[in-house]
């Protein structure tokens, strides 16, 4: 049961963030395994700064997009919200479910807050999650992607971060 587990969530390292490559080109971007890593330190750091519950951000961080495991990376323009919630959520289940039933409900009750993102914790994550995008954009400019192209994933990453910190960080970053 856990080897399930643990094989399906090892399936992130070989999932790509299709974005980089669709829309800038990138013809190795990252895994969706190495975005999730990114944005567990970026996320760590900031909860510990703000004495929230890092335990929970750490574990929200690794699980937040762990259904790509099974259903891929979707682009914002391939599949409606609300529809990429719902499939993500069934695929979440089918995931959890490979764990003990005490882990699975705990994993789950974390990614329910994540996907209401009503908590300070889940709207942390939601907005880290953003913020390492603009991060990995920054990294592909420095390899001399197209800075137009990139341009746009940190002007929509400063759309949707409403943290004064983070905008403040990304107001600071040069790739145009």
């Amino acid at each position: 049961m856990l080897f399930d587990f643990f094989y399906l969530a090892s399936e992130l390292k070989k999932v790509q963030r299709r974005g980089w490559k669709n829309k800038v080109g990138v013809e190795h971007p990252e895994s969706v395994a190495d975005h999730s890593y990114g944005t567990a330190i970026m996320a760590m750091v900031i909860s510990d700064i703000h004495g929230l519950d890092t335990g929970k951000i750490l574990k929200m961080a690794l699980l937040h997009d762990l259904a790509e495991s099974v259903i891929g990376d979707f682009m914002p323009d391939e599949i409606v919200k609300e529809n990429k919630k719902a499939v993500e959520d069934e695929s979440m289940k089918e995931i959890l479910a490979k764990l003990p039933e005490n882990i699975a409900l705990e994993y789950n009750n974390i990614w329910q807050e994540y996907l209401q993102a009503s908590t300070k914790e889940s709207v942390l994550v939601h907005e880290i999650d953003k913020f390492e995008m603009a991060i990995q954009a920054v990294k592909y400019s420095s390899e001399g992607f197209s800075n137009e192209k990139l341009g746009a994933f940190v002007d929509s990453a400063k759309k949707e971060i409403k943290s004064k910190e983070l905008v403040d960080i990304l107001d600071t970053l040069s790739y145009k």
